[in-house]
């Protein structure tokens, strides 16, 4: 039994010894080298190219130089019975003041006449209108004047585009023919039949070398994408009363940001593709105007004044003033400050200081 015993303590002896200490454990693997997981890199913008060039009369952006060309300025009659007008969608600056009895005519100012089609009907000259195409140092169509203006015109010695008197008259001038069926649909009275377009405007501008500007002019307006002025009103709808007979409505139109033009309770519409006329700028300018004859024509003094300037559907209280007749008109805030438009087209009203405008 003793023997059995130390045998049991000599086989526990080298079972000690086989094993050498505590087991190793499992090798701890060698950790992985770290790398940042992929990113895909963000897209570099394309730079929004500053254009070479921009409309005078507008501030859009344009491909060619247009500020040393001179443009055309189209007396445009607005009686009921000679509308629609033709071209009147196209005009970067239209001009609407009275002419006579309450009645208002339109002066529409094309920078490119080279790029319009039919224009009418033309209508007769005033005095004020054409102190305003002559402040755009522009060539100015008519048919016909008051004799305030034949005066002033045969004293100064001035060249207009007369389609009733002189060169430009008759047909062999090929600058005016008369079309008394000139919009699908409709037959017109001779007197509102009278049409131009912008290729015998600008033939007859080449013709006369009168495409470049005078020498030293150059038209200062300020434009911005957006001129929406701050702080001021509502101006959804905009009413302009001239006279009992006629009163304009500007509705404004978010989608495009301009303001859509109706007159005689319904749109103001370009004859030549029944499109509605729209603008990004309105401005009603008040100015004096007096009766001078039977016939009810006035005088308007553009010498300076207060209106209103809508744009983005707010409207804010301006001050104005041209003076002289070769002069621009100059537009500023209450605080004298620049008036900044809008890039696209305008829409002056001159209306007489007893009429008021609303908006809302």
């Amino acid at each position: 039994m003793k023997r059995v015993i130390c045998l049991f303590c000599a086989l526990l002896f080298l079972l000690s010894a086989g094993c050498g200490g505590e087991k190793p454990g499992p090798a701890t693997p060698s950790p992985l080298p770290v790398t940042d997981s992929p990113v895909t890199p963000e897209p570099t913008p394309t730079p929004t190219p500053t254009p070479a060039f921009y409309h005078p009369l507008t501030g859009v952006p344009c491909g060619e130089d247009l500020s040393g060309k001179r443009p055309a300025a189209v007396m445009l009659n607005n009686l009921k019975a000679a509308l629609p007008q033709q071209g009147n969608g196209q005009a970067d600056i239209i001009y609407e003041v009275l002419a006579e009895g309450g009645i208002t005519r339109m002066l529409a100012v094309y920078q490119d006449p080279s790029q319009l089609g039919l224009i009418g009907s033309v209508r007769s000259a005033r005095q004020y209108y054409w102190e305003i195409a002559k402040g755009h140092d522009a060539v100015y169509i008519h048919a016909g004047g008051s004799p305030e203006f034949y005066d002033t015109r045969d004293r100064l010695g001035l060249f207009t585009v007369d389609g009733v008197r002189g060169y430009y008259s008759g047909q062999d001038a090929g600058m005016f023919w008369r079309d008394r069926d000139r919009v699908p649909g409709y037959h017109y009275d001779f007197e509102h039949s009278l049409l131009t377009s912008g290729e015998a405007i600008a033939d007859m501008l080449a013709q006369r070398e009168l495409e470049e500007h005078s020498a030293g002019y150059s038209y200062q307006a300020a434009f911005a994408d957006d001129a929406t002025p701050p702080g001021g009103r509502s101006a959804l709808t905009v009413t302009v009363p001239f006279s009992t007979y006629k009163t304009g409505v500007f509705l404004y139109d978010e989608a495009s940001g301009s303001y859509l033009v109706e007159e005689y309770g319904q749109p103001y519409v370009d004859g030549n593709d029944g499109s509605q006329v729209s603008v990004t700028n309105l401005l009603v300018l008040q100015a004096v105007c007096t009766v001078v004859d039977d016939a009810g024509r006035v005088n308007v003094d553009l010498s300076s004044g207060k209106g209103w300037f809508a744009c983005g559907g707010r409207m804010i209280p301006i001050n104005w003033e041209k003076g002289a007749a070769e002069n621009q008109f100059r537009y500023t805030t209450e605080t004298g400050a620049p008036l900044t438009l809008g890039r696209g087209r305008s829409y002056v009203c001159v209306i007489p200081t007893s009429q008021t405008v609303t908006a809302e």
